[in-house]
């Protein structure tokens, strides 16, 4: 039997995505609050102020995690809901929310897995401080950190202290299109090295004062191939992987950034200060890591380009399959299609071997028990006269990374949980609400919000059910 009988199939979701209720129960606003009323931010306008209004119907939403058989829900906790203004006085409306949650699903049967920090930032420590900018925002991060592990921690079991900060800072701080907006490779590094420090400080408070629980943080991860076997691609792929994958992987899981990776920025002049003190934190928080968690969605296909080639020009934020151009690094790699490959309507790799294949690297190069806490499929879906959502497009890609998984088991990974990316629809940040993702279809055009069982929801319960045996 590839999957251990304790093996954790789980969902995941996000604060912002589905909680709504965004002026409710004490909350403060966050980055997100503001960024995504802002004119040509998100795509159609859309933002979280309703979602799915999780908020109001957590009772619902778990009644149908326990219908389908998931042993373990992955869900952020927002920061400001425990402190709206990112210190100070905390907020006993919102730990009381979060309370009633845990227990409504330990109630049911299924393992609570917080995510600390999902990309809303208080936006009091934005205007403060320039949040990320700043290492202020280490210590305050920490002792929100604390607060949670204090109200939460006898029954939470397994945090995920950072959700892909790779992606908050690059987005934010390269590529304009999350908050604050800005487009400086110095920002970006400087406001990911204080991610780092970050995720290392809470992992060393956390298993200071005692907590028995696993902790550790989730890094999107896309595993690269290079273009062809010419020395130029070969080279463009080593530079991703230096500057990219290992670059994040290696400061959270091993406490150090690769060299090839700092070489690099250190002559380009953007390399952030790196004190000796940090580095032996990081090197202690890397060693008391209990997992890898990885959000895998596709793999890059990277070849050489020119010193005057291609730099970032956007994402497929439409939906319109074929949109997305070449992005890259002029004179490092730049991102080309793998004709081997199907691709998403959003222009995003179709590739579950390469789960398989990411994960051994991982296992390799960290050995370290691995949590999968996100894989899914973004697509169109479409509900018929009769009231159902045929998603068989979700239930192969979903089948096929699990195979993925089994085989990746069956090399030797230690393999904890795989978290589906989502369990409802929800509000798919830049692409609003027509990118759905989830197991249970959510009617956001009439502002109804009922919830509708897709066919992968049958699916996926069969799947728990047989501990993986059954895939249909």
């Amino acid at each position: 039997m590839t999957f251990s009988s304790d093996f954790l199939w789980g969902s995941a979701s996000a604060a912002y995505q589905i909680e709504g209720a965004f002026e409710e129960g004490g909350k403060g606003p966050s980055i997100w609050d503001e960024w995504a009323h802002l004119p040509g931010k998100t795509f159609e306008g859309t933002n979280g102020d309703v979602a799915c209004d999780h908020y109001h119907r957590f009772n619902e939403d778990i009644a149908l995690m326990k219908e389908m058989g998931l042993k373990t829900y992955r869900f952020s906790i927002a920061w400001t809901r425990i402190f709206p203004e990112g210190t100070g006085a905390e907020n006993a409306e919102g730990i009381a929310f979060y309370n009633a949650l845990i227990d409504a699903l330990l109630a049911n049967e299924i393992v609570p897995m917080v995510t600390l920090y999902h990309w809303d930032l208080p936006k009091a420590l934005q205007d403060r401080y320039q949040g990320w900018e700043s290492l202020e925002v280490v210590d305050d991060f920490v002792q929100y950190a604390i607060k949670c592990f204090e109200c939460f921690g006898d029954r939470v079991k397994h945090w995920i202290v950072m959700n892909e900060p790779n992606i908050f800072t690059s987005l934010g701080y390269v590529m304009k299109l999350h908050p604050p907006g800005y487009q400086d490779e110095a920002l970006f590094l400087k406001t990911f090295h204080h991610t780092v420090l970050a995720h290392a400080k809470t992992v060393i408070a956390y298993k200071e004062r005692g907590y028995t629980g696993m902790i550790g943080s989730s890094i999107a991860y896309s595993p690269s191939y290079a273009a062809s076997e010419k020395a130029e691609d070969l080279y463009a792929k080593e530079m991703f992987d230096a500057t990219g994958p290992l670059w994040y992987l290696d400061s959270y899981y091993k406490g150090t950034y690769p060299e090839k990776g700092v070489h690099y920025y250190t002559k380009k002049g953007v390399m952030p200060t790196v004190t000796d003190e940090e580095i032996q934190m990081m090197k202690k928080g890397a060693a008391l890591c209990d997992f890898i968690g990885i959000n895998y969605y596709q793999t890059a296909m990277v070849a050489h380009n020119p010193e005057d080639g291609v730099g970032f020009s956007g994402m497929n934020t439409t939906g319109k399959k074929g949109t997305q151009s070449e992005n890259g690094v002029p004179g490092l790699y730049k991102h080309v299609r793998n004709e081997s490959l199907e691709y998403t309507d959003w222009d995003w790799a179709i590739d579950p071997d390469g789960l398989r294949y990411g994960l051994e690297i991982l296992k390799e190069r960290y050995d370290l028990p691995i949590i999968i806490s996100e894989n899914g499929l973004g697509a169109y879906d479409v509900v018929t006269e009769d009231e159902a959502v045929h998603d068989d497009y979700r239930i192969r890609f979903l089948r096929q990374h699990i195979e993925a998984c089994e085989a990746a088991i069956d090399n030797g990974v230690e393999l904890l949980a795989y978290c589906t990316w989502s369990f409802t629809d929800l509000l798919s940040w830049l692409n609003g609400f027509k990118k759905r993702y989830g197991f249970v279809h959510i009617d956001f055009e009439s502002g109804s919000l009922k919830r509708l069982k897709k066919d992968s929801f049958e699916w996926y319960k069969q799947v728990i059910a047989s501990n993986g045996r059954n895939l249909g």
